[in-house]
């Protein structure tokens, strides 16, 4: 069997913006994927549902699995043949053991690539607003790891890093801030020398306590803080007040569950992003073609007999298309037919196949589109309805108000429900962690459901795009709230209003 290969890929601090291109593009290719407690989940819903998970459970002080052992994790899935990512939080060679894990690799003949990744001790005090280096302040950066073992002293020269001068980043140190700070002030650091501690940098957790090296401990004990944090010693500390900018985007501390289709990218999701939302974006439903199209072709074969085709989504479009290419058919077979589509992602989707549409109503859902039709029929017009297995009955409802219209209700994609075996948005939702969840559709609240069975749904706050989506939101005894408008701008000040009137 021909070796597989390992990459070593940087995951960065936990926002999923500072993921790199191509450790996203690595991920993507990935067979295997070995990854730490450090990931950001926001990564982490990125690994393919195709890759086969090993969790390692790397975090300062606590292992699931020794480091000795996850190297030959590594060296055993490679010689399988399997196309190995390594995800580390962080950068892999900055305190990631990167190099031990490379040498049995080499050892043994396996290829591999390193994939650097955004490292904390430059993003952190980033997005706190500390610029690490300001040439008014300091010259230097030192990077230091805070970590030892119990009983043991620290084997760093705390005088040669004071006479630096230079602003000083301690990771993986927080339980060891007190000892941190007194070997400073014994190498003689000035006692008012500015200093901070930064939680959860770039995610909704981020918390910041600035004060001196030798008030630093007491103001921790004082204001609490959760790990992973870093520290940070320099006079740029100062500039944290004057320079913040992530808190002050209107998401800012919120951490919202997305909910879409997993073959659909979702645009929802990266607005929220814009606004400083944490966001776990994860796919409730996946949608699969009907295998037998039989319905639908025998529809292609008398298209010059329809008046109107409606679409009621993205994905009914992209299947209709589909099976028009399999069978030979381009937009000319079409003819004189008028497209009706539901809403906006729907009519963009229909545009990329160069089809404008010729209504759509002004509220985005089937009940609204069915009347908007019947309106627009005189009556004894045949109508293709090309959609989903378990779609909705309103639109038929509404036509069938209106008196000789013919219609053909044809099935051509199920709806299946999906879980994430790496993120459990039960648990997610019970501590608390998830401020609001986001469902643009009906399915997508079964989905999540499916997805979290026995979870207390009065804990979830459901932002809906729509009222069918509310109504089912509703069934589940949800804190449901309705966007204006059907629109993702509409949805998105909905989260806004929401994480003001929870005063996050």
């Amino acid at each position: 069997m021909t070796a597989g290969k390992v990459w070593l890929v940087g995951a960065g601090p936990g926002d999923i913006g500072l993921f790199t291109v191509k450790g996203m593009e690595t991920l993507k290719n990935a067979e295997v994927v070995v990854y730490d407690s450090l990931v950001g989940q926001g990564v982490l819903s990125m690994i393919p549902d195709t890759a086969r998970c090993i969790n390692v459970g790397k975090r300062a002080g606590h292992h699931t699995m020794p480091q000795w052992q996850i190297n030959q994790v590594l060296l055993d899935e490679a010689k399988k043949g399997y196309r190995v990512v390594r995800l580390k939080g962080g950068d892999p060679f900055l305190f990631g053991r990167g190099g031990e894990e490379l040498e049995l690799l080499r050892e043994h003949g396996i290829p591999y690539e390193v994939v650097p990744g955004v490292t904390s001790p430059l993003s952190v005090p980033a997005y706190n607003g500390i610029p690490v280096t300001h040439r008014d302040y300091c010259s230097s950066l030192h990077i230091i790891t805070g970590h030892k073992k119990a009983g043991e002293s620290y084997d760093i020269d705390f005088e040669a890093l004071v006479r630096t001068g230079g602003t000083l980043v301690f990771l993986m140190g927080v339980t060891a801030l007190a000892d941190i700070c007194s070997s400073l002030l014994g190498a003689g650091i000035d006692p008012q020398m500015p200093a901070a501690i930064l939680q959860k940098g770039t995610t909704a957790g981020q918390k910041r306590i600035v004060a001196t090296v030798s008030t630093l401990k007491q103001e921790v004990d004082r204001q609490g803080i959760e790990t992973p944090a870093i520290i940070v010693v320099g006079r740029v500390c100062e500039l944290a007040e004057k320079f913040a900018w992530y808190e002050e985007l209107p998401l800012f501390g919120f951490k919202v569950l997305v909910t879409r289709p997993r073959d659909l990218i979702s645009s929802m999701a990266a607005r929220l992003r814009r606004k400083g939302a944490e966001v776990l974006e994860l796919p409730a439903i996946r949608t699969e073609a009907l295998e037998n199209q039989e319905l639908l072709i025998r529809a292609f074969a008398r298209m010059g007999t329809y008046d109107w085709i409606a679409f009621t989504s993205p994905t009914g479009v992209k299947v209709f298309f589909q099976e028009m290419k399999k069978a030979r058919m381009d937009i000319r077979a079409l003819g004189r037919v008028k497209i009706a589509a539901i809403g906006t992602g729907t009519k963009r989707e229909l545009e990329e196949r160069g089809l404008f549409v010729d209504l759509m109503p002004e509220v985005y859902d089937g009940a609204s589109l069915g009347a908007a039709l019947a309106e627009a029929c005189r009556g004894g017009e045949h109508i293709l309805i090309p959609r989903a297995k378990i779609g909705n009955h309103e639109i038929l409802e509404e036509l069938e108000k209106k008196q000789n219209l013919v219609i053909d209700d044809i099935p051509t994609y199920d709806t299946l429900y999906e879980t994430s075996e790496i993120i459990d948005e039960k648990k997610e939702f019970e501590m608390g962690s998830i401020d609001c969840a986001v469902f643009t559709s009906a399915s997508t609240v079964k989905g999540f459901a499916e997805a979290t069975p026995g979870l207390d749904y009065s804990r979830v706050t459901a932002a809906c795009i729509g009222k069918q989506t509310k109504a089912a939101a509703d069934r589940y005894g949800m804190q449901t709230y309705m966007a204006e408008k059907a629109t993702i701008d509409s949805v998105i000040d909905l989260v806004i209003n929401l994480k003001m009137k929870k005063g996050c």
